[in-house]
């Protein structure tokens, strides 16, 4: 216990360094929570040490005060349950609103909304009242439902494959359009900013008396594996965002052709003044084959 104890109070001070407040003041607070419990969990330095921090620590985070009858009820912030209380517990929140909700076999859930702040205290007491008796319906005995009273269900006509497929490689091709649009430009603003960055490299060694040539020589400066490095991010960058953007346009054309196009699928005559389009398959060949009337 004694080494457990330990280890949380120095882990809730190094999280306290790194500014993770809340679960600096969880493990310091059970820390000293050990140490009072077990006289001989903490030493009188450690002790003063993990206290201050987790004075520290509080002037970050809202602490909550839990009180609820039957001890054994099960606390849930956020969505996030946190255990049983203990009939009293001590909770540290995030400054912000939150939900806090307690649950107990056979009693009502309570649910409370606080506003967390940070540095203050703020408490919740409150007892689960048990749940209400089953109704006369789950006691009384259901009368079954004849057989015959309920139609029979009419099966309901497949829809036909013509119909449905087009419209989801439709919906298919706006998001992949989309997607490749967006990722496109993404790529092509990386590349913006290494081509910023390349400037701003020639640009410094410019001034340095440094230039292109020098990076041909056997013993190139340091800076032309730099140099080298930014050029081919800003090429890749500029090559990948380049040909999301033309897929992109490929594909935006295509969707949009297929609104003003009928896709067949095992139809026999095509709709008139209207194209149709069947997929072909052969040995070594895959492809749509077009028919309708003009």
């Amino acid at each position: 216990m004694r080494e457990r104890a330990e280890i949380a109070g120095e882990l809730g001070l190094c999280e306290l360094a790194l500014r993770e407040y809340r679960d600096a003041a969880e493990h310091l607070a059970w820390s000293l929570e050990q140490g009072l419990d077990h006289h001989d969990a903490l030493s009188p330095a450690q002790y003063e040490r993990f206290s201050k921090g987790l004075r520290k620590a509080e002037a970050f985070v809202g602490t909550l005060i839990v009180a609820v009858d039957p001890p054994d009820a099960e606390v849930i912030v956020d969505g996030t349950p946190l255990g049983r209380t203990a009939r009293a517990h001590r909770l540290f929140l995030e400054p912000g609103q939150r939900t806090v909700r307690l649950l107990a076999t056979g009693r009502a859930e309570a649910l409370h909304v606080i506003q967390a702040v940070a540095g203050a205290r703020h408490e919740i007491a409150t007892e689960l009242p048990r749940a209400a008796a089953s109704s006369a319906k789950e006691t009384t005995p259901a009368t079954p439902t004849p057989v015959s009273a309920a139609p029979a269900a009419r099966a309901e006509a497949p829809r036909p494959l013509s119909s449905s497929w087009p419209g989801a490689l439709r919906i298919a091709g706006i998001g992949l359009t989309t997607a490749s649009a967006s990722f496109g430009v993404l790529f092509m603003v990386h590349a913006r900013g290494a081509d910023g960055d390349l400037a701003e490299l020639n640009g410094k060694l410019d001034e340095l008396g440094v230039t292109s040539w020098a990076c041909r020589e056997p013993s190139p400066p340091a800076t032309c594996a730099e140099l080298s490095r930014l050029r081919r991010q800003r090429d890749q960058f500029a090559a990948l965002g380049t040909g999301l953007v033309v897929a992109s346009g490929v594909l935006a054309a295509a969707t949009i052709a297929s609104f003003f196009t009928h896709f067949g699928l095992g139809q026999a005559e095509p709709r008139r003044d209207n194209v149709a389009l069947s997929p072909m398959a052969a040995p070594g060949q895959i492809g749509l084959v077009a028919h309708g009337v003009w």
